[in-house]
């Protein structure tokens, strides 16, 4: 019976604009004995069309269905709640505010006449944004964020990532954020599964980061499966919450499991 792969991209598949090794032939493999095969990234400062396109250059053919990002996730939840009338406010850079215009939400540059609010990754994040979202949240705005990442891996270091706005608006108001869509809530976790058109059960999440890839596939019953490739040590596993089911060096060992 065919199984089901959920691979993280930044820190799993690649780092920057790097493959990791083995990546493009541990997933060829997985697809030819017939397993199924879905990327699920929780940046959203680029287009699913761009995953597409950096893949296929690594050697890993994929189509657009197959990439599953937290923009689209964030559309898709909307699209399901969003009343006549409702307006929503973006924080975030160009891939996001596209990937909802296409899915039809409708959007506002006011943040006083929205209903929603999108708190995204923005590499030009300024105090005027932060207050904003800040003014929406206590008039009682739904603040909505893509991705709760504190930072974003890259090939040599890292880089502040959506967790960091949600920290310094969660400061401001003395609450918590309404939800996050990304990795590690069930919702991310339906939208893979739905695509693998496979149970929980029956799916590997493969990632490197413990609080959003081990935790949402902990809590929604996948087979988590931690790399070592990108954020997380065996030592931070170990002392961790979130424990991964299986710990591997690398994405090519994910054929072994």
């Amino acid at each position: 019976m065919a199984k089901g792969y959920v691979f993280d991209l930044d820190g799993t598949v690649y780092l920057g604009d790097r493959a990791i090794e083995g990546a493009a032939d541990a997933i060829q493999a997985l697809r030819s004995r017939g397993d199924k095969v879905v990327f699920l990234s929780n940046k959203p400062i680029a287009t699913r069309q761009s995953y597409v396109e950096k893949l296929s250059k690594m050697g890993i053919p994929v189509t657009i269905e197959e990439v599953l990002n937290s923009s689209q996730i964030v559309a898709k939840y909307l699209n399901q709640r969003l009343q006549p009338g409702e307006l929503v406010f973006v924080i975030g850079e160009e891939p996001i505010v596209e990937e909802l215009v296409e899915n039809g939400i409708p959007l506002t540059q006011d943040s006083e006449q929205a209903h929603y609010v999108v708190l995204s990754w923005d590499r030009q994040f300024t105090y005027d944004k932060l207050n904003s979202v800040y003014q929406a949240a206590i008039r009682g705005s739904i603040i909505i964020a893509s991705n709760p990442d504190a930072t974003c891996p890259l090939d040599g270091g890292q880089i502040p990532d959506t967790g960091t706005f949600i920290a310094a608006l969660e400061v401001a108001t003395g609450k918590a954020i309404d939800l996050v869509v990304g990795k590690p809530s069930l919702i991310a976790a339906e939208a893979a599964a739905a695509h693998l058109g496979l149970p929980f059960e029956d799916c590997f999440m493969i990632g490197d980061r413990l609080e959003t890839d081990i935790k949402m596939a902990n809590d929604a019953g996948m087979k988590s499966v931690l790399v070592l490739t990108g954020v997380a040590t065996k030592e931070m596993a170990d002392s961790s919450p979130n424990r991964p089911l299986h710990i591997i060096s690398s994405i090519k060992e994910v054929i072994h499991l």
